[in-house]
């Protein structure tokens, strides 16, 4: 199995005003993702795996004081000028949570895609249009070419993720990152969006690092977890292995949070 991304003791910390410490907000956190993989980070609000997603991605601030380790395909993503890690950070697509805000709300949807193809895949204006009525098409958008000359704030919010998504996939990622994608969305679009990220990440071949709060939406979609609590992994493995034997009561604690349906009783007679 080959090793897309090493993460080593990696700690993330922001500076605070006055005399006050420094805010740690990932405390030495260790993981693997191989090529292909689908890799689940949970946790609450807070627990520090959206800036753990953010630091592989070059995300942060420029406060954000960053050690340890990040290598993508045996190349850190910490040390070097601007440019260089820029282009070793190519083959990352970031999914934000809340698309709308990511999306440019002056430019319709066509211009934003085709922008990015022309200057990911050096497309011409003609091409860049026909990949992105393609890229719509692919994340299950109805009426695609239609679609291209509407603006962010026309859509509803499971098409404005498609749109994002399908911008993620404009730049041909080989490590797609999804923070939080399904939190602001209905449960039967959370079913999609979840399909989805599933189809494509199987039909390309690309490796997924999926952050939720929702361990039921990890165990769909993920080969393996890893459970973040105040900044600190508390516990990893095979998706199920945790999920059917955890063995930290953090973990036990957001099993117990997922709600379930309730059983009916079995002297509960059905209604005539």
């Amino acid at each position: 199995m080959t090793i897309w991304l090493r993460v080593k003791d990696l700690a993330v910390t922001f500076p605070r005003t006055g005399k006050e410490p420094q805010d740690s907000a990932v405390k030495g956190i260790d993981f693997d993702v191989a090529r292909g993989e689908s890799v689940g980070i949970v946790g609450e609000i807070g627990s520090g795996k959206s800036v753990t997603a953010k630091a592989i991605a070059g995300l942060l601030p420029p406060s954000a004081r960053v050690s340890g380790d990040i290598r993508l395909q045996g190349h850190s993503l910490l040390a070097g000028d601007r440019n260089t890690l820029a282009a070793l950070r190519a083959p990352v697509s970031y999914i934000f949570q809340n698309p709308k805000a990511a999306l440019d709300p002056v430019f319709t949807i066509g211009s934003q895609l085709v922008e990015t193809l022309r200057w990911r895949q050096r497309l011409g204006t003609a091409a860049a249009v026909e990949r992105a009525v393609a890229l719509l098409d692919a994340v299950g958008i109805p009426e695609p070419e239609t679609r291209l000359r509407e603006f962010p704030h026309t859509l509803s919010g499971g098409m404005a993720q498609r749109v994002m998504i399908a911008l993620s996939l404009a730049c041909e990622p080989e490590l797609l990152i999804a923070d939080e994608p399904t939190s602001a969305l209905d449960v039967s679009i959370q079913a999609q969006i979840l399909s989805l990220l599933g189809e494509l990440r199987r039909q390309r071949g690309a490796s997924l690092i999926f952050i939720s709060h929702d361990l039921s939406a990890v165990a769909e979609l993920c080969d393996r977890v890893i459970v973040m609590h105040a900044g600190r992994a508390v516990e990893a493995g095979p998706t199920r292995a945790v999920i059917g034997n955890p063995t930290h009561p953090y973990t036990r604690s957001l099993i117990d949070a997922i709600p379930r349906r309730p059983q009916a009783r079995q002297d509960d007679e059905p209604a005539n």
